[in-house]
């Protein structure tokens, strides 16, 4: 069995040891986490935001609700949606687009639950700066 960092030779066909074959992959999840012969981690993030997407239509009533305040909804989405999306993160070492990708996701949620205002006549949407600002 031969390991190589050059990433056209990384594709491992299999290994045998003590007599007994193993395949090679191209990819595979381990604890929830999709781990890749190339240490991509972008598939990962897509993986996590679409598991996050799930998650939020999965429990779109409460967000829907006019019943719950903004507060109740943010609490909702940190202890449902959040960890979903973010576990793992630690360990992923990441590009400046790859960061953006959750705050992204997080901005998507946030506006629909900060939904549009009504000012001077007319429906206005939320801009990032005012999401980040009702954030904090």
């Amino acid at each position: 069995m031969r390991f190589s960092a050059s990433s056209s030779r990384r594709s491992v066909k299999g290994a045998t040891i003590n007599g007994v074959t193993y395949e090679g992959v191209a990819e595979f999840i381990h604890l929830g986490t999709l781990i890749s012969n190339d240490n991509s981690v972008e598939k990962e993030i897509q993986r996590r935001i679409l598991a996050g997407n799930r998650t939020y239509f999965a429990a779109i009533s409460p967000f829907r609700s006019r019943l719950l305040s903004r507060a109740t909804k943010i609490i909702l989405y940190k202890t449902l949606i959040r960890p979903v999306v973010l576990c793992g993160t630690e360990a992923w070492t990441l590009t400046e687009k790859e960061e953006q990708a959750p705050i992204i996701f997080e901005r998507k949620i946030f506006s629909r639950i900060y939904v549009p205002k009504y000012e001077y006549g007319e429906w206005k949407s939320r801009t990032n700066r005012e999401l980040e600002e009702t954030r904090k």
